[in-house]
C-alpha cells in the first residue's frame, strides 16, 4: 500500500530500528516505547487489521506469535523460574484491531512488550 507507513518501514523506505527480519516478517523498536522494551512485528503483505485475516493467515499469523518469545529472550523478556519454581521475568504480546480496540496504524502489528511492567494494574 502506497500510503501505509509500516509497508514503508518494511520496505526500508523510512529508517527503524530493526530486530529481525525474514522473507514475510519484519520486526522493529517501536518510536514511542511503553515499556522498556517494546517491539513492532508486522507482516511484509499488508493487511490492515486481524479483522481481515481468515484462513489464509493462519500461517502469518502463527509465525508472528511464534516469534514473540525468541524476541523476548533476545532482549532480556524471558519467562524464567528460581529454584522454587516461582515464575520471573515475562512479556505481553497485544494485536489492537480498529479504532475501538486502540489501532492507530492500519497495517496488522503486534506489539511485545517487556521489562517492568509500565501498564501494572491495568488489564
Amino acid at each position: 500500500m502506497d500510503n501505509c507507513l509500516f509497508c514503508k518501514i518494511a520496505a526500508k523506505q523510512i529508517p527503524s530500528a530493526v530486530v529481525y527480519e525474514d522473507d514475510d516478517l519484519f520486526a522493529f523498536k517501536d518510536i514511542k516505547p511503553a515499556a522498556p522494551v517494546h517491539l513492532l512485528v508486522i507482516p511484509k503483505i499488508h493487511v490492515a487489521t486481524l479483522s481481515e485475516c481468515n484462513d489464509s493467515h493462519i500461517e502469518l499469523l502463527g509465525k508472528m506469535l511464534a516469534l514473540a518469545p525468541r524476541l523476548a529472550a533476545e532482549h532480556g523478556c524471558a519467562v524464567t523460574y528460581d529454584a522454587d519454581g516461582t515464575p520471573g521475568g515475562g512479556y505481553k504480546t497485544l494485536i489492537n484491531s480498529g479504532p475501538d480496540g486502540g489501532q492507530e496504524v492500519y497495517h496488522l502489528h503486534l506489539h511485545m512488550y517487556g521489562g517492568p511492567r509500565p501498564w501494572r494494574g491495568q488489564r
